[in-house]
């Protein structure tokens, strides 16, 4: 049985989330204060976090995930206190996996939950063990699924369960457009609204934890479609055809901002 850890201080809306995600087969462990919270989630390991931002103007909950974000990996829906695009932003640039906004139907928080579970293991609702995929390599830059490292070169680096299946899938399809559409299916399991950004701050994160490959990007945004992973060997290449190729590479877009 999943284990979940809700930080949340409004408790008739954590009696609602307990009711509803016990009832589909979850064990819900709950903590009223940011404190508690961050001790419940270091001391015992869970497979999800539900966690709450503050009310406006207080920044304990933004707090509190930078300080999980700096201790662990697991991952966490983000419950957002106000229907603004700045506070959705702000906390997946802090490391949740995927936010909601307040109020919100209990059904699609259990949707989200299961959609980060299966990406988190790989699977896709069936029980049989899959053949261990193989690690892939781009450059410096070398993953092993199994496992879920990822190194450049010697050094480790501390992706979240959002930032190392967006890596993954990139560095498959190197040297190809990936569809923000088919990125958000495949990293946050669920569709993209009209003005969700989620995809592309998650990219920009990713960006910074990688580092630049000489002096150029290694994940390129083409402009309105969706990313490409480019291919350390043929960067010039890439640069030269550009001109020829029906794809516009921009900075226009939101996470080109950082």
């Amino acid at each position: 049985m999943d284990h979940i850890l809700v930080i949340e201080d409004d408790r008739q809306l954590c009696q609602m989330i307990v009711d509803y995600l016990t009832a589909a087969g979850f064990r819900v462990e709950v903590v009223h204060d940011a404190g508690t919270g961050l001790e419940a989630a270091l001391a015992r390991e869970h497979a999800l976090l539900v966690m709450a931002t503050p009310p406006p103007g207080v920044q304990r909950g933004f707090d509190l995930l930078r300080h999980l974000r700096a201790r662990c990996t697991t991952p966490v829906v983000l419950l957002t206190s106000r229907n603004e695009e700045v506070d959705r932003i702000l906390g997946l640039e802090m490391g949740a996996d995927d936010c909601l906004s307040k109020p919100f139907n209990p059904r699609e928080l259990l949707a989200r939950i299961h959609a980060i579970l299966r990406r988190v293991r790989g699977v896709s609702g069936q029980q049989q063990q899959p053949a261990l995929p193989p690690a892939l390599r781009a450059g410096d830059i070398y993953l092993e699924p199994a496992m879920r490292i990822v190194r450049k070169g010697a050094v480790p680096l501390d992706l979240t369960a959002a930032e190392f299946a967006l890596l993954e899938i990139l560095v498959r399809r190197m040297g190809q457009v990936v569809r923000r559409e088919e990125l958000a299916d495949h990293v946050l399991g669920r569709k993209l609204s009209e003005s969700d950004r989620c995809i592309d701050t998650h990219v920009s994160r990713l960006r910074k934890k990688l580092g630049r490959n000489g002096s150029r990007e290694r994940i390129k945004t083409i402009r309105n479609i969706g990313y490409l992973y480019v291919l350390p060997q043929e960067d010039d290449q890439f640069a030269a055809s550009k001109s020829t190729c029906c794809f516009r590479s921009g900075t226009d877009d939101a996470a080109d901002a950082e």
